[in-house]
């Protein structure tokens, strides 16, 4: 039985493997790619409109929770075409589940947003 990696190997094997992951999503994910436009707008804002440590982990978070939403429908979607094209109902299910937490996670960034927002300006 041959060994797996372990320590710095298996970690920079891990990082090299996690860029790799970014690097599809943005070349071939348009969705991805708006989103980190987003988040490029978003980020820095974050710390303008927040007003308690809080406040600024939660709309940093909404913000990554979109990407890493987006990040695991993308893999769904990429290994049920890898599985077959034809029509399946299990993989139209699986791409519309995958979907749902994309548009859940973006209600969420939505809603800490507004709720901030409504706080700063309003409250």
């Amino acid at each position: 039985m041959k060994p797996g990696k372990t320590g710095l190997t298996r970690v920079a094997h891990a990082c090299v493997y996690s860029l790799q992951g970014l690097n599809a999503a943005w070349k071939y994910e348009a969705a991805f790619r708006q989103e980190v436009w987003m988040a490029l707008i978003l980020l820095p804002a974050a710390f303008w409109l927040s007003s308690s440590h809080i406040e600024l982990i939660l709309l940093i978070a909404s913000v990554f929770w979109v990407l890493i939403a987006e990040l695991i429908n993308s893999s769904v979607e990429a290994v049920v075409d890898r599985t077959g094209s034809e029509v399946h109902e299990l993989s139209g299910r699986a791409k519309d589940i995958g979907s749902a937490v994309v548009m859940l996670s973006l209600i969420l960034l939505g809603l800490v947003w507004g709720i901030v927002a409504f706080e700063r300006f309003f409250g």
